[in-house]
């Protein structure tokens, strides 16, 4: 069966888009394969389970809808906290005019935001309180 191996994603500036990535994620950089590889690709810590992440120095604007984009987990961490210490790290809020009204019963509420390089990602959790 195919697996996904790595996820890339288009930016400006990869050094930038790297340390926002690293910090929110908690991945390493993974060293050089031969002479000259430049490319930045995050992974997970070793034995930690998650798709590599490579940053691709890209011409093309961000979509503002995009049709593919990465959804976190916020874990065991409350969402807002989630959400704020992103912020912190660089992302920024999304006027994202598709939240539903009222989540499906049981479903977890999400927030959209965007990387340093105006990638849409978002992030799923439960809110202190929730159950």
């Amino acid at each position: 069966m195919t697996t996904i191996r790595q996820i890339s994603l288009g930016v400006d500036d990869d050094r930038r888009a790297a340390a926002f990535w690293q910090e929110a994620l908690g991945y390493v950089r993974r060293a050089p394969r031969y002479d000259g590889d430049d490319w930045i690709v995050l992974e997970p810590p070793p034995g930690t389970p998650g798709a590599a992440i490579a940053l691709d120095v890209s011409g093309s604007p961000a979509e503002e809808f995009p049709r593919v984009h990465l959804d976190l987990d916020a874990g065991g961490r409350d969402l807002d906290e989630e959400v704020e210490r992103l912020v912190a790290l660089g992302a920024r809020h999304v006027d994202w005019p598709y939240y539903p009204d009222s989540p499906p019963r049981g479903a977890l509420p999400y927030v959209v935001l965007a990387d340093t390089e105006g990638n849409r990602f978002c992030v799923e959790g439960r809110r202190r309180g929730q159950r």
